[in-house]
């Protein structure tokens, strides 16, 4: 694979949510540098995710998406990295046993650093300073010149995430992900729970699957996709000088692929049709996504997936929704009739975290775990009600037993969330609520979903 220059025309385009550098020689001399690197991710793995979303958009499979809300340079660390793809494997357990079909992963690690903001600016103590957006572009100190962007910060982001990477794909190959090993983990978690009851009864099905498949020699040692799994690694594509630089034209098909994940996602800040991102996504062969809001207009969403996917490539665009529980039925079933209406491929996914958050009595942002769960089960019944397949969830979530979103089996208060409230950024749900999460939409997973396209 070679550097790309077919991506660069976002740079005639209106842009949101860059960072200012104030040295544009260091900026390039660091853009040059990331081209001149190996890429991160490979044009081969990025078509067999593209070909799984295909299969999901048509019925045949399930998107399970999560992981932090914001990767940092300061709390990285190997038993950070095994928590959450823990974590991962052992949600998906459950789902594909819901659901009946393969769960396809796809982490938010590996290059997940920029952040959008509201503003340029955030007042800390009395001080005026640049809003922190993400490790890979400045610092969350306090300090002035720590909030200065600095391209040498993208370089850091670079190894850290080749780092992550090596370290994801030796435990998805390597037998951390066996089957049996991940279901004695979420009989641990079943057996310590308050709600201990609820769950026990799938998990002792998944476990008689699991033994009459030993039975009939599936094995750990006869059969590799029982030790083994596949994992993808996402963004959202926001810093786009580090996603350019990071482009490669592949050698064998001559397409142009983003080679800093196998997924890239636009927030709903920077999906304007007219800029620099939607721009920038119709030049890469990778499967992406869009964040989609309470507000999106039927016809702008339509243009939308039209400048994405012109070909109406299944497993091309995925759209996560990002509505709310107070929300989501009012708002969902317009925009899946105008998809269907015009015969559109595209994978329905739902992000319940972002249109859920609040401030705390005690002036933490946080989500309530009912309101993350409420918006899941709305978007699975709409879906039912109108004839739509639920391809997926989109989840910040981490495999540490951080405080820091409310509610759950172990009753999580306001009071409680500056004992572990250790996110730089969004609030997110942690190991025992994103599981208790799987099995409570379990049934949910089971009775809404259409038979799978043939």
């Amino acid at each position: 694979m070679t550097p790309s220059s077919a991506p660069s025309s976002w740079r005639d385009f209106p842009i949101e949510q860059q960072p200012v550098y104030p040295d544009q020689q260091h900026l390039q001399t660091v853009e040059s540098q990331l081209c001149a690197l190996p890429p991160l991710v490979f044009a081969q793995e990025i078509r067999n995710l593209k070909h799984n979303l295909a299969e999901v958009s048509r019925g045949k499979g399930f998107l399970l998406q999560g992981g932090d809300c914001a990767e940092s340079f300061s709390e990285f660390s190997a038993n950070k990295i095994r928590d959450t793809f823990k974590v991962l494997l052992q949600m998906a357990v459950v789902l594909t046993f819901a659901g009946r079909r393969p769960v396809t992963k796809i982490a938010r690690m590996a290059g997940q650093f920029a952040k959008p903001r509201s503003a340029d600016y955030e007042e800390i103590d009395g001080v005026s300073l640049p809003s922190f957006r993400g490790d890979i572009i400045n610092s969350a100190d306090t300090d002035p010149g720590d909030r200065i962007a600095d391209p040498e910060r993208m370089l850091r982001a670079y190894h850290q995430s080749a780092s992550t990477l090596n370290l994801l794909r030796a435990f998805a190959q390597g037998g951390f992900a066996d089957l049996h090993q991940v279901h004695r983990w979420n009989m641990s978690f079943v057996e310590a729970s308050p709600s201990k009851q609820r769950y026990l009864k799938l998990s002792e099905r998944i476990e008689d699957a699991l033994a009459f498949m030993e039975v009939c020699g599936v094995t750990s040692q006869t059969a590799p996709t029982i030790r083994e799994t596949q994992l993808f690694t996402s963004h959202e594509a926001l810093l786009l000088n580090y996603e350019q630089a990071l482009s490669r034209i592949d050698s064998f098909t001559g397409k142009s692929y983003n080679c800093s994940a196998h997924f890239l996602w636009i927030g709903e800040r920077t999906r304007q049709l007219d800029h620099a991102h939607v721009e920038f996504f119709k030049h890469i062969e990778n499967p992406v996504g869009v964040k989609i809001g309470a507000t999106t207009r039927a016809d702008e969403l339509l243009r939308l997936i039209d400048a994405l996917n012109p070909r109406n490539e299944p497993g091309r665009l995925t759209l996560i929704t990002r509505m709310g529980a107070d929300k989501l039925a009012e708002n969902l079933p317009r925009l899946i009739r105008a998809v269907q209406k015009e015969g559109r491929e595209l994978v329905w996914s739902s992000d319940p975290m972002h249109g859920n958050t609040v401030k705390s009595s005690s002036g933490y942002k946080t989500r309530q775990f009912d309101d993350i769960l409420r918006e899941l089960r709305q978007f699975f019944a709409v879906h039912q009600a109108e004839g739509s397949y639920p391809g997926g969830i989109h989840l910040e979530m981490t495999g540490e037993h951080v405080t820091e979103c409310t509610g759950g089996a172990y009753r999580i208060s306001d009071s409680d969330l500056a004992t572990r409230y250790l996110t730089s950024c969004d609030p997110r749900l942690n190991a025992d609520q994103v599981l208790e999460l799987a099995y409570l939409i379990a049934d949910a997973f089971i009775h809404v979903q259409p038979e799978p396209s043939p």
